[in-house]
């Protein structure tokens, strides 16, 4: 596997389809519970709820994703194109409402696939591993005399082998920290590949066997197709449920939303995109080589993940019985490993019937390697939210570099991970509408931005411009995430959680830093602005005036300013018009343009987040060389809390005394501090 390290952070680019095994991580790693969670979601119907899942992945999904792919090259994802789309304070508001449902995502993504982890671990039958799960399941009347009562009533309700297991998972996965700190690597790219083509393997083989055997034993498939179309005969009376077709249709478009965790991966995909290699032709501005493979790397991963959806729902729906598939029964959660181990077939048949090679020693290798790969699944989403959340938050305020450098990032989603698991048990069931929730939101909130990003590049009228295709998309996905939180909220409470926290702090950081400097440099217009600017720096006692346009003359603000200041008529003055830009951004890079009028200098500033920092910088710059200028304002007549709250929020109010403070806080010597003069 070549890989050549060509990204500013020094990770390295890979050929599409290795990167497209990093995301099969999180994608494939679903294939451990999906069959059940459609056979639970449809019951019989699940395979044909399954053709609609694979319909609304090729048609839907993916178009999104290919579009944002290209709008997006190196791996901001849709978050990264609503940032550019919706400016202001409210672009910012909806930056963090998405990072809040992409943090639930992948918080939820570790802890479902270590529970799943957990469910195959608890389920393999070696009898050395049951009997120290028995006795870690009966621990209770030894434990209960070493711990207070109280503490222990609260506790032995949540305490089974499943969540110990799941706990003891998460713990071991810290080991991976040493392969994974420093980001998606050459190692961590061979590894996946090695782990996700040796999970496929073994799942092809226990589809195709399972299909095969299908061929040979007709009766399954018309007892399957009996069931299916005599509705009674599964038991469970539902007023949609009729021996009609329309009700079996309507049945999978319900199913969907309960079904819709077979598309996680897609975001993830995004997140990666920065590792896959382009053309040698590719510029920083214009990267269609990596677009093209981009493309080819969904496209790939969701006809691979198609066809196992389809191949492995068929499979467990025809051979494995109804109540096994179940919540509590041997093969929820477990479906395709259940087959693996050789387990009991639906007409009562041994299930090394399928395959001579099916047993304990096959089913166990099959419980480790799927084992393996949710655990990765685990970490890599992990990383890819590390790689993701602090990029917004830098730029919001919140300097998160020496927290990403010793790995606090990740460890603090580790805690939250192990919370997680013991609020939810380490069940499956329970945290599956957390997931489809954030699942669906996700690739909802993906059609729409797409769609808003879209209609902004079309001319014509309004109607022409809208973008349908994606609407449509954007609202099935979105409508389907309400159903889910109706029925079950974990999802939006936990991201709400995030949002909250995320916004709490950013403003706290944001209060708490806003007499930092914040400056990147200046742009300037042309030559000629740059030139006079540099100019400047040379003149003997110049006078900064700040002035804004539209108020008073030129002229006459310059004759109240010599008449109240004393200045004599050869005193030069140097005029700063700055104009507030996007007062919501933290950091700021303005652009000047330096001209003469009537024999003043004025510099006009653009750009700005906040008027008192631009001045600030502009007078810092000025006094590099020679003496420092003197800044001249007049008074305000802003009462002190408007002003304060107008220079947090709005980049505009307290001017002269935030200039005073932002100047002494960036120039620690007294003698180089530009002086600042109110009158």
């Amino acid at each position: 596997m070549s890989t050549k390290p060509t990204n500013a952070s020094g990770a390295p680019q890979a050929f599409w389809l290795w990167v497209l095994c990093l995301v099969g991580l999180d994608y494939f790693s679903s294939l451990g519970y999906q069959p059940s969670i459609a056979f639970e979601a449809a019951g019989p119907a699940a395979p044909l709820a399954t053709v609609v899942l694979v319909i609304v992945t090729l048609c839907g999904a993916f178009p999104v994703y290919a579009y944002i792919a290209r709008r997006s090259p190196n791996g901001q994802g849709a978050t990264g194109l609503l940032e550019r789309t919706v400016h202001g304070w409210l672009g910012k508001f909806l930056v963090l409402v998405l990072l809040g449902f992409a943090a639930t995502d992948f918080v939820i993504t570790k802890t479902l696939s270590i529970a799943d982890a957990a469910e195959h671990l608890i389920h393999n039958p070696l009898p050395a591993w049951q009997q120290l799960l028995q006795v870690l399941g009966t621990a209770d009347d030894s434990t209960r005399r070493l711990l207070p009562f109280a503490f222990w009533r609260d506790a032995v309700g949540h305490w089974n082998p499943r969540l110990l297991v799941a706990l003891i998972l998460s713990v071991l996965g810290f080991i991976f920290w040493s392969i994974f700190r420093r980001g998606f690597r050459r190692r961590v790219l061979q590894l996946a590949v090695a782990s996700v083509a040796t999970y496929l393997l073994l799942n092809a083989i226990v589809v195709a066997s399972g299909l095969l055997y299908l061929t040979t034993h007709p009766h399954l498939v018309v007892n399957w197709w009996q069931e299916l179309t005599q509705p009674q005969s599964y038991g469970e009376p539902s007023m949609l449920w009729g021996a009609n077709w329309s009700s079996v249709i309507l049945l999978c478009l319900l199913a969907f939303p309960k079904m819709s965790l077979g598309l996680s991966g897609f975001e993830l995909s995004m997140v990666v995109m920065p590792l896959v290699k382009g053309q040698p032709s590719d510029k920083p501005e214009d990267q269609q080589g990596r677009v093209r493979n981009a493309r080819k790397l969904l496209y790939v991963a969701a006809t691979i993940m198609s066809l196992y959806l389809l191949g492995s729902t068929i499979v467990t729906t025809t051979l494995i019985a109804r109540n096994d598939l179940l919540e509590h029964g041997p093969a929820a959660n477990r479906a395709l490993a259940y087959l693996a181990h050789g387990s009991l077939l639906v007409d009562g048949t041994p299930g090394n019937a399928l395959n001579s090679l099916f047993g304990e020693t096959f089913g166990t290798i099959y419980d480790f390697v799927t084992v393996l790969i949710l655990c990765l699944a685990g970490t890599s989403v992990t990383l890819g939210l590390r790689s993701l959340v602090p990029q917004y938050l830098h730029r919001l305020g919140m300097e998160l570099t020496w927290a990403h450098n010793v790995g606090a990032i990740m460890h603090l989603f580790n805690c939250v991970n192990i919370v997680i698991i013991v609020i939810f048990r380490a069940s499956v069931t329970a945290q599956r509408g957390a997931y489809a929730t954030s699942v669906l939101v996700l690739i909802g909130s993906a059609a729409l931005v797409g769609g808003l990003d879209l209609w902004e590049q079309r001319a014509g009228d309004r109607v022409r411009r809208l973008p349908w295709y994606f609407l449509l998309v954007g609202a099935l996905f979105l409508v389907s995430a309400l159903a889910v939180i109706v029925a079950k909220p974990d999802g939006l409470l936990i991201a709400l959680s995030f949002i909250a926290a995320l916004l709490l702090s950013s403003i706290i950081s944001r209060v708490l830093r806003s007499t930092e400097l914040r400056f990147e440099g200046f742009e300037f217009q042309d030559a000629q602005s740059q030139f006079l600017w540099e100019s400047l720096k040379y003149l003997e006692f110049p006078i900064l005036v700040p002035h804004r346009p539209g108020q008073l003359s030129l002229l006459a603000k310059e004759e109240s300013i010599r008449m109240r200041h004393r200045l004599a008529p050869d005193i030069p003055v140097v005029f700063v018009e700055a104009t507030l830009g996007d007062a919501s951004d933290f950091y700021h890079k303005p652009l000047i343009g330096a001209v003469q009028e009537d024999g003043r200098i004025i510099l006009r500033v653009t750009r700005c987040t906040s008027i008192a920092h631009v001045i600030a910088a502009v007078a810092l710059e000025l006094s590099r060389v020679g003496k420092p200028p003197e800044i001249h304002f007049g008074w305000s007549a802003e009462s002190p809390v408007t002003a304060n709250v107008n220079f947090l929020f709005f980049g505009q109010g307290n001017i002269p005394w935030m200039v005073r403070e932002l100047i002494r806080k960036a120039e620690p010597v007294p003698a180089r501090q530009p002086p600042v003069v109110i009158g």
